[in-house]
């Protein structure tokens, strides 16, 4: 049985109740506890325990965008045999060296292509090619058998019955053998397959009858970035997913920091999918005994800053507004005056192009309520505003600014304490000796905010007049240097 043999490698992982803001019971299975800190372990070994004497002695071929490989490679070096293992050259370097650290001499790592299917392909063409065997990641029952182990554990937990299992969707095995375990034996619980926005290559599949080719994969999940279900788990999908539904990047993120404020844990992308779909749906999740399973934590250090950013888009706490305002000293103040009541600024995006009107991008968090008196603050008070939170300019932050505009212009960087109405109180204490021509801000998390800000002046000796006041201010600033002065201007 899957059982006996995956548990030669790993014990069960733990099933763990969260507490959200919510009249609702949620179930978190924590695969990110597991040998690799993914599920994949168990179809990996499970498929290659089975192999045969001969199999095992001419080795395996298998593709992965990580967790996948992780399994390979830990089945490979507990089982002696040797594994070809093709990644997308886009892998995590951490990916990469965990599959090196969990297997060591018994595995050769390949990049290959930009996608998972780029890689699928070569390493498909090279175990025709040698006579090896394919370790599919999803596409095989053997694989799936082990992947059901999950949701044997769940069962044997005695936390059970469901009401609603959410789960997470990349090629379809995990969800297709978790799927069929639960409802064999909670025959009512409903069972919603989640996948990316740009990923639903199993919603796709069952709508046509058949797997189809996405023309387009994200693969900010890169975990469930694949193209095309599988011939084998779309049929089952369709038979026993009830619902499939969609999450947005920002979604996802928001689930990743709702899982580190919980338990304390980083899942990867994919891993907080299906807490990101059952987030999504938690209004009519009321009274509810509701699973899902925390599938992977192996997620490369560098994507935790644009995850940390939009977290709180996807929790429908943050927005950005482009305002139109007069170019005049002091507007910048006059808004933050009449709108800031229970209002976080999180980030200003600012530079002067017009001599008679300013445009500043200002970033606000609060609660989803607070954000829609905003909207109403600035329309009572005349200020001609626009949501621009999922523009690409303001994503990329891209500051326009017409350096031939500013007078006797005078930077500096200036650090503030991290608090509410801090930033405020500075310009409030600055404004009646200068405009301000340009404003860089965003909030990093520390305990101090940092601004890159320009100040213009009529003349040079009120420029210098500011320099002498703001050296006696006891505010924690720098000049800009010269040199950067001059690349700017």
């Amino acid at each position: 049985m899957a059982r006996q043999r995956v548990y030669a490698v790993a014990q069960p992982t733990p099933l763990e109740e969260i507490a959200l803001p919510v009249d609702t019971r949620v179930f978190i299975k924590r695969e990110d506890l597991s040998p690799i800190h993914a599920y994949k372990w168990r179809g990996a070994y499970n498929r290659m325990a089975l192999l045969s004497p001969e199999e095992r002695t001419k080795g395996v071929v298998c593709a992965s965008a990580g967790n996948h490989a992780q399994g390979v490679a830990l089945a490979a070096k507990k089982l002696g045999i040797q594994a070809r293992i093709y990644m997308p050259v886009s892998t995590p370097h951490m990916k990469q060296f965990e599959v090196k650290r969990h297997g060591g001499d018994h595995v050769e790592v390949i990049l290959t292509g930009d996608s998972y299917s780029d890689a699928a392909l070569a390493a498909l063409d090279y175990a025709a090619a040698k006579e090896l065997t394919f370790i599919h990641a999803y596409d095989d029952l053997r694989t799936m058998g082990g992947q059901g182990t999950i949701a044997d554990e769940i069962v044997m937990s005695g936390q059970g019955p469901f009401d609603v299992a959410y789960l997470q969707i990349g090629g379809g095995g995990m969800a297709a053998s978790v799927a069929c375990w639960l409802r064999a034996y909670y025959p009512d619980i409903r069972i919603v397959g989640v996948e990316g926005v740009d990923q639903a290559s199993m919603a796709a599949a069952v709508k046509a009858g058949k797997p189809v080719t996405l023309d387009y994969v994200d693969v900010f999940c890169d975990g469930t970035a694949v193209k095309k279900a599988g011939a084998l788990t779309h049929p089952l999908c369709a038979e026993l997913i009830d619902e499939f539904i969609t999450v947005s990047n920002e979604e996802v993120s928001a689930a990743i920091e709702v899982l580190w404020n919980t338990c304390r844990s980083i899942p990867e992308p994919s891993g907080a999918m299906g807490l990101a779909g059952l987030l999504k749906e938690r209004d009519s999740l009321t009274g509810q005994k509701v699973l899902t399973i925390l599938c992977g934590a192996n997620v490369d250090f560098e994507q935790l800053a644009w995850i940390a950013h939009h977290a709180g888009i996807g929790a429908d706490r943050r927005k950005y507004y482009r305002c139109r305002m007069p170019e005049a000293p002091g507007g910048l103040l006059h808004l933050l005056d009449n709108i800031m009541e229970g209002i976080n600024i999180v980030e200003v995006q600012y530079g002067k192009v017009d001599s008679k009107n300013a445009f500043p991008v200002i970033g606000f968090e609060a609660s989803p309520p607070a954000l829609q008196l905003l909207d109403r603050r600035l329309t009572e008070h005349g200020i001609l505003h626009e949501d621009v939170t999922s523009e690409a300019d303001v994503e990329f932050r891209i500051i326009n600014y017409d350096a031939r505009l500013f007078e006797h212009p005078y930077f500096i960087t200036l650090e503030f304490p991290e608090r509410a109405g801090a930033l405020h109180d500075f310009l409030q204490a600055v404004q009646t000796r200068n405009s301000v021509c340009y404003f860089n801000y965003t909030y990093t998390g520390e305990q101090v905010g940092r601004a890159l800000i320009g100040f213009e002046f009529d003349s040079n000796t009120l420029r210098e007049e500011f320099r002498e006041h703001l050296a006696r201010s006891g505010n924690t600033y720098r000049e800009v240097e010269a040199s950067v002065l001059s690349r700017m201007l």
